[in-house]
Formats: C-alpha cells, sequence, structure tokens
C-alpha cells in the first residue's frame, strides 16, 4: 500500500477492500492490514483481483471519490462512478486543450523535455559505469547534444517545432544506443529503429517494451479519468492510445530502454531467444516473452525516488503518477505540469 498525492495505492494483489463507518480498510486474508480516512482520499486503485465491497463502491460514488481497479500486472479494468463525475470535467478541459495549438504544446514540451533529459542520463550513466568498454567521445558527444537542446525545447512554444526537436534529439540519442550494448554484438546489435515490424532481436525487445509500457501508460491515465485516445502531442488516430504514447515519452529512455540493455548485458535473453520470420520480422520466442515479463513485472518493483514528489516508490507507479500530475494541471492545481526527470 502506498498513499501519495491523496490516492491509496494498494498494490497487494489479494487485498480487499471495505467500509468501516468512515475508513477504508484493508484486508488480506481476513486480517485489516491498513486504515484509512475516506474523507481525506482524493481516489483509490486498486490492483488487486480480490475486488471491493459494494458498501465501499457506494460510498465512493456518494464522495466523488475515484475508485479504479487493475490487475496486479496493472491492465486497467473498471473504475466505479457517482451521479456527480469529475471525470466529465476533467475530459472536457483535456479535450479543449487538445484541440488548443498553444495548449497541446506545452503540455508536449515539458514531456519531450523529460525524454530529453532522461536519453541524456541513460547516455552519462552508461559512460560513467562502463568507460573503459565504450567509445567515451561518441556518447560524449550525443550527451552534450542532448544537453545543449534542453534549451531550446524549454523556449519552445510550437507543437510542429517541438515534433522536429524531439525527432533531432531521438537521432542523436539513437546513434550512440549500439554502444550501450556490451556483449554478443553478433547477435544483439543496434543500427536503426525497426518497427512494424522489427528487424533485429534488439528491436523487437524495444518494441515489446514499449508495447508494455504503453499499456502501463494507458491503465494509468483510465485510471485517473483521462482519455488515453486524445493525446497533446501525438493526434487522434482511431485505435491509437494517443495520451498514452504521449505520457510514455520521458518514460521510454529510462524505463523501457535501459530495462532492453539490462536484458542483455546481464544475459537473461540469449541469441536463442528468438524467432525470424521469411519476411525478416524477428520476435521474442514464447518462452522467451515468459522471461521478458516476468523481469518487466520484477522491474517495477524496484524502488525509485520520484523527482517532483522527493518519495519513494516502485518504478511501476510511476506511470499513475504521472498521470495524477497531468490531471492536476489540467485542474488548474499546477502552473504546469512536471515530466519525470530521471538521474
Amino acid at each position: 500500500m502506498k498513499h501519495l498525492l491523496n490516492t491509496l495505492f494498494v498494490t497487494s494483489e489479494n487485498a480487499y477492500l471495505t467500509l468501516d463507518g468512515e475508513n477504508v480498510v484493508v484486508n488480506r486474508e481476513k486480517e485489516e492490514v491498513g486504515r484509512f480516512p475516506l474523507h481525506n482520499l482524493f481516489g483509490i486503485i486498486s490492483f488487486s483481483y480480490a475486488g471491493a465491497s459494494p458498501a465501499l463502491m457506494g460510498a465512493c460514488a456518494e464522495r466523488n471519490v475515484s475508485l479504479s481497479f487493475c490487475t496486479p500486472r496493472g491492465r486497467f479494468l473498471a473504475r466505479t462512478t457517482g451521479l456527480s463525475n469529475g471525470n466529465v470535467l476533467l475530459r472536457r478541459t483535456q479535450y479543449r486543450v487538445a484541440d488548443d495549438p498553444l495548449g497541446s504544446a506545452l503540455i508536449a514540451r515539458n514531456m519531450i523535455l523529460g525524454k530529453l533529459y532522461n536519453a541524456r542520463w541513460s547516455v552519462e550513466r552508461t559512460r560513467r559505469d562502463y568507460k573503459l568498454r565504450i567509445d567515451e567521445e561518441k556518447l560524449a558527444n550525443a550527451s552534450g547534444i542532448l544537453k545543449n537542446m534542453l534549451g531550446e525545447v524549454s523556449q519552445e512554444r510550437a507543437l510542429d517545432r517541438l515534433r522536429g526537436l524531439e525527432g533531432v534529439g531521438s537521432a542523436a540519442y539513437f546513434r550512440v544506443f549500439d554502444e550501450m550494448i556490451l556483449r554478443d554484438k553478433e547477435h544483439f546489435f543496434f543500427r536503426e529503429r525497426s518497427r512494424r515490424p522489427p528487424l533485429d532481436p534488439v528491436n523487437a525487445m524495444l518494441s515489446f517494451a514499449y508495447s508494455l509500457l504503453a499499456n502501463d501508460c494507458a491503465s494509468a491515465l483510465e485510471s485517473v479519468g483521462l482519455d488515453a485516445y486524445v493525446g497533446f502531442m501525438h493526434r487522434d488516430r482511431p485505435g491509437r492510445v494517443s495520451l498514452a504514447l504521449d505520457l510514455m515519452e520521458e518514460l521510454r529512455p529510462c524505463l523501457a530502454d535501459r530495462f532492453v540493455l539490462t536484458m542483455i548485458n546481464n544475459k537473461v535473453i540469449q541469441a536463442d531467444d528468438f524467432d525470424y520470420a521469411e519476411n525478416g520480422a524477428v520476435y521474442l520466442t514464447d518462452d522467451a516473452r515468459k522471461k521478458f515479463l516476468k523481469s518487466w513485472q520484477e522491474r517495477k518493483q524496484d524502488a525509485i525516488t520520484h523527482p517532483f514528489l522527493n518519495e519513494k516508490m516502485p518504478w511501476g507507479l510511476v506511470p499513475y503518477m504521472q498521470a495524477i500530475l497531468l490531471a492536476r494541471y489540467l485542474r488548474g492545481d499546477l502552473d504546469e505540469y512536471p515530466p519525470f526527470l530521471w538521474k
């Protein structure tokens, strides 16, 4: 259990929530393990299959406390709403901002700023930890490009220009991504980003990690009442969770990319863990996907100190905290959206 920004996160997969007077009670195996005053809560997000009592669901609806249910792995299931639903106002604000080029740019700018900042520190971490095994000059040059771009991005207010800067920064970062792969370079190499389909093992792993991260971000957004399909940087497209793609941008380098590098460099994934199709597509085998998913879930349990809140939490809650911060910005509680700046 974690209580952040007046949102109660219930992460035990067998926890059952009940109501006792004006308190939310967390029970595990019929024993009380936590008690929280309902009037202090803005929302509850449960990652348990056990669920909640009808009395608690009704009390949350009456008091306009958001109660959301996700699977233990983070897939969004459902959210309770009452007769007076504040999410309507939140979503109407989201849609208005998405239709406003400047409003969209101000949010997209901070997300891109977070992405480039985190990409730079991913490069810097490799420089620090493996100085004798890399082309230090190449990585230093890429880090310098990313650092210089941060000031330019922070002053930009045009959405198309921001997308261009994001593309330039991503290109500089991916030009040295191969340098951060430290073993078995015959099989694990990176030349360029290839998608639909991925054409080498590293791209296959990146695509799979990005799909998992996008799912986590979509669940986080839906759980706080935002529409995951209406974005600010990624525009509307049928079937695309555009806002989830926006939210995951700043988390790609520090969560998904670093995870893939760890899986390769620590020899968790081997060269024979891939299937090769006749059209050149490369995919993880069924057994490799199981290993990948198991390690992904373990990674999400690792602790991180949130840079804006200065509180410890598991990596798996970071998308939810960013979704809450985005909702607070849209409601006017924050002056700007604070990106996740990892170091």
